[in-house]
């Protein structure tokens, strides 16, 4: 039998294996396995497998590794690297940790009780790095798609392209996400959000997560979303994006270029898998 532990971001959920005092550092599950295990009628239900491994660095506690619902892995989640460094930090009663990802040393630091703040680096912004299939303005990205277009493109270690709308409540997210998640601009598909301004620095956000689908919320994608409106002009570099699962304060940092992003972390229950 293996451990985990049930947690969530704002309604982002995942399953959690720490593999810290297994040997090796392979996941060991198949594609099936992972999706088996993330099926919300016959599995835990998650929107992500997360494992925690030994770190490789000296400057990091841990290193993640982090499984879409599909079984397909992925370079970042913000709402799971928040929920592992509060489940890390309970156990050693520490304030703040380093974890190592696939995207680079992410560091974390408790603002209070279980609102964490994860600085995620650096927003990459050259079509390359997103990457793109070619080049393209990735302010203005060529995409045109069930009346929408000119989508922005920022990669948060992963992918993202964000499309302003008037009313994001009105888009068909299932159909529309899909598509576009699969555009042949991106070869690594990509997750994609849609943004409607509320207020001054206040943006509501829906994100279809790539290889996932629909989630409540999704760390990286409103940390793409707080930069794509910035770009944009539409906002300061502190933004709050509203989710459907609640609210996340982001602060482009100026001094720097570094992504802060602020919010809950919740554990839902412990339990033993059967593999």
């Amino acid at each position: 039998m293996t451990s985990f532990v049930k947690m969530h971001g704002l309604g982002n959920d995942f399953v959690i294996i720490d593999q810290r005092k297994k040997t090796g550092t392979s996941h060991l599950l198949s594609k099936a396995q992972v999706s088996a295990i993330a099926d919300r009628r016959r599995g835990v239900g998650c929107d992500q497998l997360v494992f925690i491994y030994p770190a490789n660095s000296c400057r990091a506690s841990a290193s993640l590794k982090f499984l879409n619902a599909d079984g397909s892995e992925s370079s970042a989640c913000g709402n799971a690297t928040r929920c592992v460094a509060w489940y890390l930090m309970s156990q050693s009663n520490e304030s703040k940790i380093n974890l190592e990802t696939d995207s680079g040393i992410l560091h974390a630091f408790i603002k209070k009780e279980n609102i964490i703040t994860i600085d995620m680096g650096l927003p990459k912004l050259k079509w390359v790095d997103i990457p793109l299939s070619k080049y393209c303005d990735t302010l203005y990205l060529p995409i045109q798609e069930e009346g929408l277009s000119n989508p922005v493109g920022v990669s948060m270690g992963n992918p993202h392209c964000i499309f302003f709308v008037e009313n994001v409540e009105e888009i068909d997210l299932t159909e529309c996400g899909a598509k576009i998640e699969n555009h042949s601009l991106f070869p690594e598909r990509t997750n994609v959000g849609f943004a409607s301004k509320l207020g001054p620095n206040i943006f509501r956000l829906r994100v279809w997560e790539r290889g996932t689908g629909i989630t409540q919320s999704c760390g990286t994608g409103a940390c793409a979303t707080a930069v794509a409106c910035h770009r944009r002009g539409l906002s300061s570099r502190r933004v709050e994006i509203v989710t459907d699962g609640g609210r996340l304060n982001i602060h482009w940092r100026k001094k720097d270029g570094h992504v802060l992003m602020t919010g809950p972390a919740e554990t839902s229950f412990t339990g033993e898998l059967l593999l």
